[in-house]
């Protein structure tokens, strides 16, 4: 009886830990996740709700209907107002309180932004405040002030303003080096105007290439219209990125959402403070990709670098004496692993500075000396809009194998491309056609081989084992690219 009597104690007590034992397992599991609350109570002061005016009515914004504006369909926002404020129910769904008198300021937009110096230097997004009239900046107490814009970077997306006062309360700015993909952090932002919403989620990756001057923060936390210009907040209350863009067909957030990097910000903030405006340089080059089977059939030593495209006849980099069809392998020291590497490093070297630039070219490396530009708004470079044809059809000879008639160059077209020689492709059909080899192209060189007649280009095509991939560098107008062709 004694041992049934254990034996049914020791039943009992395990079914009165198990429970306790689950909550334990279950609080511990808890203490895994974070803890948003402190954070969130520390950093929203900092973080401030944007609306901008505009003075009378500026030709984006329909007649009598304030605050709703012509959007193109591509535009995130599209969506949004086609949903909530359909054609002819405007009137009805404003607050009066919003719409301001006939002639007079109108309400523009409404956007986010951070404050990082207690005297009021607030950080956001160029496209929340360009056009602005006014800019006014509330708090999380809903004291209200006038914004003054120091400067304002389209290509980076960022914008420096200035509120009066002093001891305002200020976010810390990180690092973004230290991020790693998987790490928790939170926007705050006014998503649709609602000031003061808090999401959180993950970092999802780094270094996307969605501009041509940054390398964004892809994160999966909730931003919406709205939350451009807020904060991108780590576990330790730093701000590491700018809530800056989202991918969406609809308008709304699907999941995926980009953070300009805050040491990017930081640097372009410096110069706006300074002067007011963004100075970079450039080398007057239209750039593109190496791409890894162009990489493998050329003996490329790898898939990076940056194919020069087109080079602008007037630009630093045509007096240097780079070339389209050349990769630029380093600048001025620095790898350029991609092909945005190229403008970030041009871009943040001050004018007039002579750097090295080395390049590889017809399967050598190559180092050349080229004078760094300031880059202008109006500065173009060669595009290929035109390219030039001859007038008579000259005598074509057919590579059947590849789907490719080719025929000499006509000198005229040869000193327009400044180039030394090539061959035009008189027609192009199947394998060839469908590499994207067009009529009208000017092929320089086969597989690192320069060609300047046809009787070149057969000697070079000829070589090759028909199994294997031929790799043309193509001159279309202006524009230089490599083709890869398999037979």
């Amino acid at each position: 009886m004694k041992g049934l009597s254990l034996s049914l104690n020791k039943s009992v007590l395990a079914l009165l830990i198990a429970p306790l034992v689950a909550i334990g397992l279950s609080k511990a599991s808890a203490r895994g996740l974070p803890d948003f609350t402190e954070l969130v109570r520390d950093s929203s002061p900092a973080v401030v709700n944007i609306r901008t005016t505009s003075d009378g009515n500026n030709g984006n914004y329909v007649p009598g209907v304030p605050g709703v504006p012509q959007l193109d369909e591509n535009d995130p926002m599209y969506e949004f107002f086609k949903r909530f404020f359909p054609p002819g129910d405007n009137q009805q769904r404003r607050s009066p309180r919003r719409q301001g008198p006939p002639g007079g300021p109108q309400p523009r937009g409404v956007g986010s932004g951070f404050i990082i110096s207690p005297d009021g230097f607030v950080l956001s997004n160029h496209h929340v405040v360009a056009g602005a009239g006014k800019v006014i900046v509330t708090m999380a107490d809903r004291k209200e002030f006038f914004a003054e814009i120091i400067g304002s970077d389209q290509r980076t997306d960022v914008a420096l303003l200035k509120i009066k006062g002093k001891k305002f309360p200020y976010l810390k700015l990180g690092d973004p080096a230290n991020l790693q993909v998987g790490e928790w952090v939170l926007a705050i932002g006014s998503p649709f105007g609602l000031a003061n919403t808090v999401t959180a989620g993950i970092v999802s990756a780094l270094g996307r290439d969605t501009g041509d001057y940054l390398p964004f923060i892809q994160t999966d936390v909730a931003v919406n219209p709205g939350n451009s210009g807020g904060p991108l907040i780590n576990l330790k209350g730093e701000v590491i990125g700018i809530n800056s863009q989202i991918y969406s067909r609809t308008g709304g957030f699907m999941g995926i959402s980009f953070a300009i990097p805050i040491d990017e910000a930081e640097l372009i903030a410096a110069q706006l403070k300074k002067s007011g405006k963004v100075v970079r340089g450039r080398i007057g080059v239209m750039i593109g990709e190496v791409s890894k089977d162009v990489a493998d059939a050329l003996g490329f030593p790898a898939s990076g670098g940056a194919l020069v495209r087109s080079v602008d006849p007037d630009g630093p980099s045509a007096k240097a004496g780079i070339k389209p069809g050349d990769i630029v392998l380093y600048f001025d020291g620095r790898e350029i692993k991609r092909v945005s590497d190229l403008p970030r490093t041009v871009g943040s070297t001050k004018p007039g500075t002579k750097a090295v630039i080395t390049l590889w070219r017809a399967g050598k490396e190559k180092r050349l000396s080229v004078v760094v530009e300031e880059l202008a708004t109006s500065a173009v470079v060669a595009t290929n809009a035109t390219r030039p044809q001859p007038k008579k059809k000259p005598q074509s000879t057919a590579f059947s194998w590849l789907g490719l008639s080719v025929a000499e160059l006509p000198e005229k077209i040869a000193q327009t491309l400044n180039i030394e020689g090539g061959v035009v492709i008189s027609s192009s059909e199947g394998v060839s056609r469908g590499a994207g080899l067009l009529t009208g192209d000017v092929i320089t060189s086969v597989n690192n081989k320069n060609v300047g007649s046809v009787s070149q280009f057969k000697t070079a095509v000829g070589r090759i084992n028909r199994g294997k991939v031929l790799v043309f560098l193509v001159r279309r107008g202006a524009e230089a690219l490599f083709v890869p062709v398999k037979p």
